[in-house]
């Protein structure tokens, strides 16, 4: 005898309106969520993020003696950080996986020809047709497919569609944290030998003050990014997303761990796309969207 998610998954293979390749619901449209607290810590981090790169690059990097390590320290840390808000921006942007709102009418529900003894679950909330490992966000307003958690600092779900792009900025962003802490400690220990002015076009006391403040925000992100990104490592390669972990929900889908895992949320096998996050951008679709009449559409 069939459990209820055996039947749910039964009716998601023969009904493709249920199925994960869901992509109408972004279509001509810029998702974007309109949250007070989720727009000021996107702000947030995009100042700190340029904070960061205005002491890597005016305080440490342009007043140094040495061309080659201003070179080649100042084109890595500046392509990481671009790489970082990219990614920041696709995790943000992108429709985290949203179920159509309000698609549980009785036309749609007939449309599905569902057979005696079929089941399927309807949200309350959005009075949406609720796939399977979906589950309802207060602040999206909105049920996600493989919803992982919502984040503030990207203000959006994470979710079966954006994952991918928010392990990336998880990734970027505790790269340049160390790179910012190596080069602060490596600046120190030169500058304690000569005098300070010489080191930097700034003042001591400013230049010091400077970095310090990058050091304290370098440790603080490379800790919460570095553990955000193991743990989104290790969801993925369970093919379990935290929502289910902390609610201990047994799997009723077939799982895909490890290198199928990872090859689901990154699409197809390893290359360097997988670190690109502008890989599957479409510029036409962006300009048919910022040009149509009336304007961009958000999602809400």
């Amino acid at each position: 005898m069939q459990t209820s998610g055996h039947r749910l998954r039964d009716v998601e293979q023969h009904h493709p309106l249920l199925g994960s390749g869901e992509e109408e619901v972004a279509v001509g449209r810029v998702w974007f969520i309109q949250d007070g607290c989720g727009m000021v810590c996107a702000f947030m981090t995009w100042f700190l993020v340029l904070y960061a790169e205005f002491v890597v690059n005016f305080v440490m990097l342009l007043p140094s003696k040495s061309f080659w390590y201003s070179l080649v320290n100042g084109v890595a840390f500046n392509f990481l950080a671009v790489l970082a808000l990219a990614s920041h921006l696709r995790t943000m942007l992108t429709d985290p996986g949203a179920v159509p709102k309000g698609n549980a009418t009785k036309e749609y529900m007939d449309s599905l020809q569902l057979k005696p003894g079929e089941v399927i679950y309807k949200c309350p909330k959005c009075c949406s047709i609720k796939p399977e490992r979906a589950h309802h966000c207060s602040i999206c307003k909105r049920c996600i497919r493989k919803m992982d958690h919502h984040c503030p600092w990207v203000n959006n779900c994470v979710g079966e569609n954006n994952q991918r792009f928010f392990v990336l900025f998880t990734m970027y962003i505790a790269s340049i944290s160390l790179h910012a802490l190596c080069l602060s400690g490596f600046h120190f220990f030169t500058c304690v030998k000569v005098q300070w002015s010489e080191c930097s076009d700034f003042s001591p006391p400013v230049a010091v003050m400077l970095l310090i403040f990058l050091c304290l925000e370098a440790l603080l992100f490379l800790t919460f990014t570095a553990v955000m990104f193991g743990t989104q490592i290790h969801s993925i390669c369970n093919d379990e997303t935290e929502i289910e972990r902390l609610k201990n929900e047994k799997p009723t889908w077939e799982r895909r761990v490890r290198w199928e895992g990872m090859k689901a949320v990154f699409g197809g096998p390893p290359s360097l796309l997988w670190f690109n996050p502008f890989a599957g951008l479409r510029l036409r679709r962006l300009l048919m969207v910022h040009t149509r009449k009336g304007g961009s559409e958000f999602s809400v």
